[in-house]
């Protein structure tokens, strides 16, 4: 039988007072904070010898905190056979490339059918106990019907590395980049979009900037334009770089700049009728989409055990390829036609 693991806290100055689960949370990143909650209800956690049972307890500077980890138990949620597009395995980590409508983890009317349930399948008995459960280590996320590259962890050791990857943002070797078909074109070649980013304060479930978020940066390059009919500009494809990792942040950030994502039904409302500036392929291009046209094409990162820097690249899938290739073609229509 595996042996507990323990996890051993000091309470810094500027964190006294706050909330033991908060400040747990935010120095062993492979647990979540809902999960810490349960190990310290449960008996879990120790301030010097002392047994700590309240979430919600103040911590004081110099205070030092132990959170027991129980050996790994059978995965929850259950494996489920779904096909993955694996680009790389190892012992401690594994990169998929994420189809359009797959949920990376269960949640509220996503319970089964997510890249977690195929995971936990595909993987096997290979997976280490990462928070005391069997199942793969969650580092960063992409939305349902976002794209693209991402990197799982296989063992709590890769989780705890990778976790200070995703966290020491522009700092590490980090690298993730994004394609995007926007609305419009921007007025200069490339940018830095600098904002906070938070909760919006009216819409349950949608990302904004103001005045009270986290900070949020996004370096963007325009690649490509698209004209319309009448010879001006209808949408552009967009090279993005992560500087952080905010919920839903190139779709609130493109649209902050009056660029949003085409087909992207929460950021994009008030741009649906530039479809009608499209050319009849482009436009049935879209329709078919049905998804914000977002892709994550580049991810580099350092092997949490070899520390080798490993870089993958993903082509665009199907549908935005063919969304890409109508608006290119009905722009150089757009350009041959002689002007009035």
């Amino acid at each position: 039988m595996a042996d507990n693991v323990t996890e051993t806290v000091t309470i810094a100055a500027d964190e006294a007072g706050l909330r033991l689960d908060r400040v747990l949370a935010a120095h062993i990143p492979i647990l979540s904070r809902s999960r810490l909650k349960s190990l310290i209800v449960g008996g879990q956690v120790k301030l010097a010898a002392r047994t700590i049972r309240d979430p919600a307890a103040s911590v004081k500077s110099g205070d030092v905190v132990t959170v027991t980890l129980p050996p790994a138990e059978q995965a929850s949620p259950e494996g489920e056979a779904i096909p993955l597009n694996v680009v790389y395995e190892d012992q401690a980590i594994i990169v998929i490339d994420k189809p359009k409508g797959l949920v990376v983890h269960p949640a509220a009317g996503h319970p089964t059918g997510t890249l977690v349930n195929a995971l936990i399948a595909h993987c096997g008995a290979s997976l280490s106990g990462i928070g005391g459960v069997r199942r793969p280590g969650i580092v960063h996320r992409l939305d349902k019907d976002t794209t693209g590259l991402m990197v799982v962890a296989k063992t709590d050791s890769a989780h705890r590395a990778l976790s200070r990857q995703f966290a020491e943002k522009s700092e590490g070797p980090l690298r993730r980049g994004y394609l995007a078909l926007v609305w419009g074109a921007p007025d200069r070649p490339k940018g830095t979009i600098d904002t906070l980013l938070g909760r919006h304060p009216h819409s349950r479930g949608k990302q904004a900037v103001n005045r009270t978020g986290r900070p949020a940066v996004t370096h963007w390059q325009a690649l490509e334009r698209f004209d319309a009919t009448d010879g001006k500009p209808v949408a552009s494809l967009i090279a993005c770089t992560l500087e952080t990792g905010r919920t839903h942040q190139l779709r609130v950030h493109l649209a902050h700049i009056g660029h949003p994502i085409l087909g992207d039904a929460t950021y994009g409302t008030g741009f649906r009728t530039k479809a009608s500036r499209l050319g009849p392929r482009a436009r049935a291009a879209l329709e078919d989409l049905g998804r914000q046209a977002l892709h994550a094409y580049l991810l580099a990162i350092e092997h949490p055990e070899t520390r080798e820097i490993l870089e993958f690249r993903s082509e665009l899938p199907g549908d935005l390829r063919r969304l890409t290739d109508a608006l290119h073609m009905e722009s150089r229509e757009a350009g041959r036609k002689p002007r009035e």
